[in-house]
């Protein structure tokens, strides 16, 4: 079977990665697949999607401003551009169905192609649903969905719960414990936190580790820290003079299923497919928000997991005096880590990807 699929969105990693995954699946189920992204010019997914092997076609959207900008002046303008040349663009590739993942360029692709008549499926990675797809959630034919009451957001009927699509080479941990100790240096009988904050780093939970790297070590904590690239100068010279210690920093983690594999508490933002990762894997977690992102989502993320007891949460703004204290008592209290890492599982959903494949192949046919 030959279809046509057209994916929309983008802006950040948390939507062009599971759209990517997503993509994959359905290749991998029927190879004939014809495959068209559209994203908003100027955005990662003008580099990223290429990179995986996808063509993509840019449209001059952006978002709107928290405040009066010229930008906000222009957007129902460029609103209608969009719109215009969504038209256009879906007339010419004649996709089968229309995939929305979020990110500017999804609004106007996913309302033209609901306004044509065209099967269309939305992919909401959070759980506080994004703006753009809040504006199209009435006319899509389906909703994928990562969390549970997502009903105050979309038709109840319309929805499925999936998860988010996360990449299986990270996840896939079973069997590589030891390995990861050996490529570490570390010693089993000792916990390992690993702390991961994004490719540009979490600067709050940084600089509480850079405040309290002394006390964990001395804890006998060992530690994975993953500093992102605007933290990197500064991380090496707390490696100058911890050169003996069980401590590695670097700006990014490229074996990410190692550091997974050795972890034993993990601290992390909160993003939607960083929450994803660590529900499959089932560490035990302490999540620290961003602050800034939109309508506070990631904030929203930790909630569902902190009311569960699934993971514990600290405020961006506490991270400073709260971090460390947090991580010392959980290192200590083994019973309320095998509590975390049993109540993180149950939020686990695996095939998300597969199963969101599946949907769209239906609503395709």
């Amino acid at each position: 079977m030959s279809l046509k699929v057209m994916i929309s969105g983008g802006g950040t990693g948390g939507h062009i990665f599971p759209a990517i995954a997503i993509a994959n699946t359905i290749k991998e189920r029927l190879p004939d697949t014809e495959f068209l992204f559209v994203g908003a010019k100027g955005k990662m997914e003008m580099e990223k999607v290429p990179a995986a092997g996808y063509k993509i076609i840019g449209l001059n959207i952006t978002g709107i401003q928290r405040k009066l900008t010229i930008s906000n002046l222009m957007f129902p303008f460029k609103l209608l551009l969009s719109l215009v040349k969504a038209r256009t663009v879906i007339k010419d590739f004649k996709p089968d169905v229309v995939v929305g993942v979020g990110g500017f360029a999804s609004g106007p692709v996913l309302r033209m192609a609901t306004w044509m008549g065209i099967p269309t499926l939305i992919q909401e990675q959070n759980s506080f649903a994004g703006i753009t797809n809040r504006w199209v959630a009435s006319s899509v034919s389906k909703v994928c969905v990562a969390y549970d009451g997502m009903e105050k957001f979309f038709p109840k009927a319309r929805i499925e719960k999936t998860g988010n699509p996360v990449r299986k080479n990270v996840v896939e941990i079973e069997g590589k414990r030891e390995e990861a100790f050996k490529n570490y240096g570390f010693d089993s009988t000792k916990p390992v936190l690993l702390t991961v904050g994004g490719s540009l780093g979490a600067r709050s939970i940084n600089l509480a580790l850079k405040d309290g790297i002394d006390e964990l070590l001395g804890a006998g904590i060992q530690v994975i820290w993953q500093t992102g690239n605007l933290f990197a100068e500064e991380s090496k010279q707390i490696l100058v003079t911890r050169k003996d210690k069980p401590l590695v920093i670097t700006d990014f983690i490229y074996d990410m299923d190692m550091a997974y594999a050795a972890a034993d508490i993990v601290i992390s933002r909160a993003g939607a497919i960083a929450v994803s990762e660590l529900c499959i894997i089932g560490k035990p977690a302490v999540l620290v928000p961003y602050p800034f992102a939109a309508e506070d989502h990631q904030t929203k993320n930790a909630e569902a997991l902190v009311q569960t007891q699934a993971a514990i949460m600290v405020a961006d703004k506490n991270a400073s005096k709260d971090l460390v204290p947090e991580i010392l008592s959980l290192v200590t209290d083994v019973s309320k880590r095998s509590l975390l890492s049993e109540n993180i599982k149950k939020h686990a959903l695996p095939s998300a990807a597969s199963d969101i494949a599946q949907h769209i192949i239906n609503l395709a046919q």
